[in-house]
């Protein structure tokens, strides 16, 4: 078992929070003394701060900064698909 406190800023990982749970990835924003301010990405982008000590049953990887851009540029690609309506138009 794991927690928060482990991550560094500015880091994108890939973690499970739960056994069982989904993986997720988050970017580390920013530290406080208590807390971390992090970025979850799923169908959208979610804020949020979690507390040092609260538990991540694993930390699956740290992702290098190659595959950051690679992933960046699947996921905003593909967000730019709901933003259309049916004739192209924004």
């Amino acid at each position: 078992m794991y927690s928060y406190s482990l991550l560094e800023t500015s880091c994108y990982y890939l973690i499970q929070e739960k056994e069982e749970g989904p993986i997720s990835l988050i970017k580390v924003n920013m530290e406080t003394d208590y807390c971390l301010f992090i970025t979850r990405f799923g169908e959208t982008e979610i804020t949020e701060w979690r507390k040092k000590q609260d538990p991540i049953h694993e930390i699956l990887e740290l992702l290098s900064d190659e595959k950051v851009k690679e992933w960046q540029t699947a996921y905003y690609s593909n967000e730019d698909a709901y933003f259309e309506d049916g004739n192209g138009e924004e």
